[in-house]
């Protein structure tokens, strides 16, 4: 009977304690908060106002420095950011300290450091999960209040694109990734091996994780305070694959590579040429197929290597042109220059004189219009160059393009014009560069009449008094509610007196 009590009584200790991994779970959870934003995102139609405000939600996880690492999708364009801790239903004020759009990551922080007492850093992982291994994802995710913890297997890591032209390494996993989920932490042997970023509707048990190779390296590069974005090369490639591609560029047959088809630099001094073969990123050779290996049973586009081996803005290659082979550094960009940049969480540039909203076209309108089906086929017919040139990079230092968002306002100068969405060509004949160059043509125009034309083809030609159309400007801005002429940063272009 005595030894039948103790055994009794060994077994309600074990359930009454946890176990270690229960105890590790724990750990986790202090550190893990609920991201609340309430979002004020753009109103691409109409630029000088912002869309409603609405209330989302994520996830974060507390890492060194008192800090708050999250999702940059989660807290974009956020007008209010709150973070609620495990087990509590208190709500404490957070602002956004740096981000990266391209990354999607984003640092937070509170007020008040005794927040961070009793919910100590996440230890980060020094290395990528090896495939097939696990991880616990830890977030709250919709359909309920209460933190979700869910278990899932590395399927996979892959280099590939992330936002604002961002590229990294990519973890997938079978275990959903929600909306709510974003910016929580993936967690393998006690330590972050990721961040939850994305998943796929359509699809069951897939998510995506940032790996924690992509967070240290935006850590690192906030160290000083700013963030300079990864380097990376300013050209596009095809593989080698074919032997009578292969033929024509005079490949030995034991050489890999990739060709260069396009070159998106503006430099007239870029070292590479179009149909160079790049063999090598330093000592890493490349396949046939662009890839280099990084672990005995992984393989990635080459490109990977770049922001590790960049060094005083260039990185060496081993190229072969004409047969031969030659070695030499490249210059690397941050950020490639668009003629319809990413709005990287601010607001569009407007201005409005007369009846007409001018603005510069985004990556995020021309996403939303390329795959509207109402708009697709206006724009194919028109052969408008949102849709042949939207997703270009700049031909010249500073060009974008400027298009009409809404239409005309309502006044008797705008008689008979109704039609709005296309993208402006030339204004009294001198072609338009950009937002600020047409602010300046208009500012400095002495002409009778101000012409404006567009790319599209059989577009109409907007014709008004120049000094009619100036007059009037005023006038529809006060009908319409509309505080500013133009967006801050071309006030000054404009030299308006406000």
């Amino acid at each position: 009977m005595k030894l039948f009590l103790t055994a009794v009584a060994c077994a309600l200790a074990c359930l009454a304690s946890p176990t270690p991994r229960a105890k590790a779970q724990d750990g986790v959870r202090q550190s893990v908060v609920k991201v609340i934003s309430t979002l004020r995102a753009p109103n691409l139609g109409q630029p000088w106002t912002k869309a409603g405000g609405s209330e989302s939600s994520g996830t974060g996880f507390v890492i060194d420095g008192n800090r708050i690492l999250t999702n940059y999708h989660v807290v974009a364009y956020a007008s209010q950011i709150y973070v609620q801790p495990h087990d509590t239903a208190d709500r404490i004020a957070a602002e956004v300290v740096i981000n990266s759009a391209e990354m999607d990551l984003a640092i937070l922080s509170v007020e008040d450091a005794s927040f961070f007492e009793q919910r100590p850093p996440l230890e980060l992982a020094a290395e990528l999960p090896a495939v097939r291994s696990a991880v616990n994802v830890y977030g709250y995710p919709i359909g309920g209040s209460e933190m979700s913890v869910t278990e899932g297997i590395v399927s996979r890591i892959e280099f590939s694109a992330y936002y604002c032209g961002g590229t990294g390494l990519q973890i997938q996993i079978d275990a959903a990734i929600n909306p709510g989920n974003s910016g929580g932490p993936a967690i393998a042997d006690g330590k972050v091996v990721g961040v939850a970023f994305r998943g796929i509707p359509t699809a069951e048990n897939i998510g995506f994780l940032i790996p924690i190779e992509e967070v240290n390296g935006f850590l690192e590069d906030i160290a000083d305070g700013t963030y300079d974005g990864k380097p990376q090369l300013a050209n596009e490639f095809q593989p080698t694959d074919n032997d009578a591609l292969r033929a024509s560029l005079k490949l030995p047959g034991d050489v890999g590579g990739c060709e260069l088809t396009r070159v998106l630099s503006l430099d007239p001094q870029y070292p590479l040429r179009v149909r160079d073969v790049v063999t090598k990123i330093g000592p890493h050779e490349i396949d046939r197929r662009g890839q280099v290996r990084i672990s005995d049973d992984l393989r990635v586009f080459f490109t990977y290597y770049v922001p590790k081996l960049a060094e005083d803005g260039e990185v060496p290659l081993t190229v072969y042109r004409d047969g031969e082979p030659m070695e030499i550094r490249v210059p690397t960009v941050s950020r490639l220059e668009r003629v319809a940049p990413y709005l990287r969480g601010g607001y569009p540039e407007y201005f409005i004189v007369g009846p007409l909203v001018f603005s510069t076209v985004s990556q995020e309108l021309v996403t939303a219009m390329t795959r509207s089906a109402n708009f697709v086929p206006r724009l194919a017919l028109s052969r408008s160059p949102l849709l042949t040139r939207g997703y270009d990079t700049s031909q010249f230092p500073g060009e974008r393009l400027v298009f009409i968002p809404t239409q005309p306002f309502s006044h008797r100068i705008a008689k008979g014009y109704t039609a709005y969405g296309m993208v402006l060509d030339e204004l009294n004949g001198v072609p338009v560069k950009n937002l600020a160059h047409l602010v300046e043509l208009v500012r400095d125009s002495q002409d009778e009449f101000l012409e404006f034309t567009f790319a599209e083809e059989k577009a109409p030609r907007y014709v008004f008094r120049r000094q009619e159309m100036i007059d009037a400007t005023e006038e529809i801005l006060t009908d319409n509610g509309i505080r500013h002429q133009c967006s801050e940063e071309l006030r000054a272009v404009w030299e308006i007196e406000e």
